[in-house]
């Protein structure tokens, strides 16, 4: 599947992946990507991390179904054995995924105990080996995410040489989010503060690779941000920005794909949320499971408070009542009345 026209030439000539929204657990679901879509066609979009197991002993459907309108969306794998990634690469591919990413950078307790994660940073050989068996067992994109050090290990040879190996096994596309992964001591959300970022460990990186795809990560939060990154790598990937304030996206596709097209306002958004909303429901999906993502897009704005409130009641939402999204807006409304009057 592909998301971007042949027709449009300006798009096809950039890096697909130049903007990206991170894989992030219990929060990009396909509710949360199809959000994202109606705000960019063209912002490159991830999965939560699926472990091997998950999909070869559990319940695949409920793992790997997607809407074709969110497309380009890359599968990410948890997982430390080549066969059994390899098996769930395949399965990904089947169900329509663009790119298999490997997870190499998550220092959370549980994934450590399936060793994998950013422990596998101390096995740069094993991920070559996992790298390559996905590589043979499928035709899509194979790609890492990783960290740049692990706990005191902070030299930038180390992660120079855990990409030098695993690029040897044909990965061309890394991801870097720019923080060591501290194993003992830091939970994964401190994880994601505390390390101090080092960007120029990723430009450094795509000086001494330049043959190679490397797109940063970490703390990223304005699309001024995004441009002075990709003065020095080929693609940026927003986290917590991007799920706290989707309507950040809304400028990506004219800024950085370089398409013609209006940015779509808020109202716009929402509308089109309203209507993906009342698909999901026809397929008993519980509304808020899609509203709960939604709570950010009009972050900023006067009354978004309210909508936020409204949008979290679990009474309200159990009804399946769509007319939740108008007492939403009332706050809104009621808001910018009071600061014209």
């Amino acid at each position: 599947m592909s998301a971007v026209s042949s027709s449009d030439s300006q798009v096809s000539q950039l890096c697909a992946r130049r903007v990206s929204v991170a894989p992030m657990v219990d929060w990009t679901d396909r509710h949360c990507r199809s959000l994202h879509r109606l705000v960019s066609r063209h912002t490159w979009l991830y999965t939560e991390m699926v472990t091997t197991g998950a999909l070869l002993y559990g319940d695949v459907a409920r793992h790997l179904a997607f809407t074709p309108a969110e497309a380009p969306v890359a599968l990410q794998l948890g997982g430390s054995e080549p066969a059994d990634l390899a098996k769930s690469a395949k399965l990904g591919e089947q169900w329509g995924y663009d790119e298999i990413n490997l997870n190499c950078g998550c220092p959370s307790k549980r994934v450590q105990r399936g060793a994998f994660g950013a422990c596998l940073m101390k096995e740069p050989t094993l991920v070559a080996d996992c790298v390559k068996a996905i590589r043979d067992a499928v035709s899509v994109p194979v790609t890492v995410k990783h960290r740049i050090g692990v706990d005191a290990i902070e030299e930038y040879e180390f992660v120079r040489d855990f990409v030098g190996t695993v690029a040897d096994a044909g990965c061309e596309m890394f991801i870097v989010h720019a923080r060591n992964a501290i194993l003992k001591g830091l939970s994964p959300k401190e994880n994601r503060e505390i390390p101090p970022l080092k960007y120029y460990y990723a430009y450094r990186l795509k000086r001494d690779f330049p043959h190679l795809e490397i797109s940063i990560n970490g703390g990223i939060k304005t699309l001024d941000e995004v441009e002075e990154h990709l003065k020095h790598v080929d693609g940026v990937m927003l986290g917590r920005e991007a799920y706290h304030n989707p309507f950040v996206l809304a400028d990506v596709d004219a800024r950085f794909y370089g398409t013609a097209t209006i940015a779509p306002m808020r109202e716009e958004i929402e509308a089109g949320l309203i209507e993906y909303a009342r698909a999901e429901l026809a397929r008993s999906t519980y509304l808020g499971a899609v509203t709960r993502h939604a709570l950010g897009l009009y972050r900023g704005v006067a009354g978004a408070r309210g909508w936020r409130r409204v949008l979290s009641d679990s009474r309200r939402l159990a009804t399946g009542d769509l007319s939740v999204f108008d007492e939403a807006r009332s706050h809104l409304r009621d808001a910018l009345e009071a600061i014209e009057s």
